[in-house]
């Protein structure tokens, strides 16, 4: 059952602080989701404590450092540090990441305080350095054309292409001119019976994608060995040379699988890095040993649960997520 409560969310932050204790390779997607607990439960200052345990620990290094900063921008200008916000969202623009979330959260920010234009010119900005005109769109960016697309209806903006790629995006029954429609708060104080009953469509509609969204906490991810790592698990399990018969062969697998899953209808996918002692010490939790195969996804579905899954596809100018320094749509995109 989902906590509801404050105290129901600061007794979930614990668990997920415990945990990061003793998974100190999980620390960042751990201390995150302990965060959002802690504002949901009206902690903001202990939640921005966490934050800066990240962005500070000469200890860690931080996967996803532009994605922090974004949430404690957020969460501090709901506690009174609008300055500090201000001057965190400015160095996110500047910085240009090619993180999809981190621009959705600062954009979603400026959006919720009535900057209408900056929050326009965040989403815009990111669409323009993660997207190329007419290549697919990747799963973690759709939500930056949604939410460009509800700003440009807030502002009385007529569509132009990127919103027209939103409309043929979206799937809900409900169109998203509908659901952004800026007039849907005068309906709910209407007496007319109609227009209650088409509100509640459009709520009904917004639920169903929630739902969704909250059914998949964590994608379908499949499980990736760096090179280093692959020669030490083979070398210590030569049991699993069945199942990786070279690195290059296990790179091009991944990506065919991936391609596989998408072609099947599978929206959210994910890759997970996976480590020998990680992978050892997964399999002595669970009672198995590390030379059964079987005990390969079951991994790969405990760290994408972790939060350790990237989304794939990367945006095509983003580095590939086979570990080289090359664009993706340079290495691995090219098919």
């Amino acid at each position: 059952m989902r906590p509801d409560t404050p105290a129901e969310h600061i007794t979930e932050a614990e668990r997920l602080l415990r945990t990061a204790a003793q998974h100190p390779e999980d620390q960042e997607p751990l201390f995150l989701q302990a965060a959002a607990h802690l504002e949901l439960a009206g902690d903001r200052a202990r939640a921005t404590t966490l934050y800066d345990r990240l962005l500070g620990s000469p200890d860690t290094a931080v996967e996803n450092p532009h994605l922090v900063k974004a949430l404690k921008a957020a969460n501090l200008w709901e506690y009174g540090h609008e300055a500090e916000a201000r001057a965190i969202l400015d160095g996110l623009r500047t910085a240009g990441p090619l993180d999809a979330a981190a621009w959705d959260i600062a954009a979603q920010t400026l959006e919720a305080h009535d900057e209408l234009e900056s929050a326009l010119d965040f989403f815009s900005t990111a669409l323009n350095d993660l997207l190329t005109p007419g290549e697919e769109v990747p799963y973690a960016t759709r939500a930056l054309l949604t939410g460009r697309h509800r700003v440009r209806r807030l502002m009385g903006a007529g569509h132009d292409a990127w919103d027209e790629l939103a409309d043929t995006l979206h799937t809900a029954a409900v169109p998203l001119d509908e659901l952004h429609d800026p007039k849907r708060l005068w309906s709910l104080g209407s007496s007319d019976p109609g227009e209650l009953r088409a509100e509640i469509t459009r709520l009904r509609a917004e639920l169903g994608t929630y739902r969704a969204a909250l059914s998949r906490p964590f994608p379908v991810a499949v499980l990736h060995w760096p090179e280093d790592e692959l020669s030490e698990l083979l070398t210590a399990y030569p049991e699993l040379r069945r199942e990786y018969t070279g690195h290059t062969a296990h790179l091009d697998r991944l990506e065919a699988a991936l391609r596989d899953l998408r072609a099947a209808g599978t929206a959210h996918l994910g890759i997970v890095t996976g480590t020998v002692p990680s992978y050892e010490a997964f399999a002595a939790s669970e009672a198995a040993s590390p030379s059964d195969p079987d005990l390969l996804p079951q991994y790969a579905t405990t760290l994408a649960a972790r939060g350790r899954a990237v989304p794939w596809p990367p945006a095509r100018a983003a580095a590939c997520w086979c570990g080289t320094e090359r664009a993706y749509r340079d290495c691995h995109g090219t098919a």
